[in-house]
């Protein structure tokens, strides 16, 4: 039971992460239908600046700096780079990104080095917030989850209830239209763009300390943040969301199973001394999301809720 109970709460923990760090990329192909290959990098950026800004200041005003530095740069991206080459097709806005992906990874070697940098968690969330089944629980974690929360309520008001929302909803679907009737449309993708990309910092800044701050963070989240936004359906926030929680659940509750292959599949003949057999669950949690990658996709290409085949 104990082992249940912490592998739910870390499983939704990290799967609110990641839905934090893949909404963005989902906002930014509903609104533009483009594929930020770079996404990741700009997670990396919101640890490396909230990094920097607490050494000058404190971890709460780098929460709410670096997601604004980073959706600064975002919007400068989209205005003088990916509105050039946007005319020229999607294959030529993906070289764009994964170019762009590179040169965010060495400038931040350049930076800040090559090894990781001794981001920590700030002192006021450095304590166990409270004892279950004799083992502390860090309040930190909890605090990523009310800060996911709060980002996720605030992203689903915006879009639904308020008029921006409404522009936001509109220019998706009928940009010439919202055109028409007066609206910037490329102000609002560069608006989008730049948000998506404060998404993403705003990840980075909390989930940077609870994990490592290093240049390979950006490659190690990279993937499993697009087998989020197929898996959920791509533009779609709702399907992210299931998708985030189902893969974060997923991977820890993988982490959590000290058994094997032989343990489960002992029944058809599988020797526990072979090299299959061997294999423990614990060892194929990093796996796990891709595998079901490849089920969705074979099952419903558009994935749970999303309504465009990959």
């Amino acid at each position: 039971m104990e082992t249940l109970v912490f592998a739910l709460l870390n499983g939704v923990i990290y799967g609110l992460l990641l839905f934090m760090l893949s909404s963005g990329l989902t906002l930014i192909f509903s609104m533009m239908g483009v594929l930020n290959f770079a996404h990741a990098s700009f997670y990396m950026l919101g640890a490396y600046f909230a990094y920097t800004v607490m050494g000058i200041s404190n971890f709460w005003i780098a929460l709410i700096l670096a997601p604004i530095l980073v959706g600064g740069i975002g919007m400068v991206v989209e205005r003088y780079g990916l509105r050039q080459v946007h005319a020229r097709g999607h294959v030529a806005e993906l070289l764009f990104t994964f170019g762009l992906a590179y040169l965010i990874d060495e400038v931040v070697k350049i930076i800040w080095g090559r090894t990781a940098v001794d981001y920590q968690v700030p002192a006021a969330l450095d304590f166990p917030l409270f004892t279950l089944y004799g083992a502390q629980y860090p309040a930190y974690r909890i605090f990523i989850l009310v800060v996911a929360i709060f980002m996720l309520v605030a992203l689903w008001y915006l879009l639904k209830k308020t008029r921006a929302g409404l522009i936001i909803q509109a220019a998706l679907s009928h940009p010439h239209m919202v055109g028409h009737l007066g609206h910037n449309v490329p102000a609002i993708f560069m608006a989008v763009f730049g948000a998506g990309c404060a998404l993403a910092a705003l990840a980075g800044v909390i989930g940077g300390n609870y994990f490592i701050t290093d240049p390979a963070m950006a490659v190690q989240m990279g993937p499993i943040v697009f087998v989020v936004v197929v898996v959920g359906g791509l533009g779609s926030l709702e399907g992210a969301f299931i998708a985030a929680m189902l893969i974060g659940l997923l991977q820890t509750s993988a982490i959590s199973i000290n058994a094997s292959l032989a343990d489960i599949f002992g029944f058809l003949g599988l020797s526990p001394d072979s090299e299959v057999g061997e294999i423990t669950i614990a060892s194929m949690g990093p796996m796990l999301p891709f595998l079901l990658l490849v089920v969705v996709l074979m099952v419903r290409p558009r994935g749970l809720m999303g309504d465009r085949e990959v």
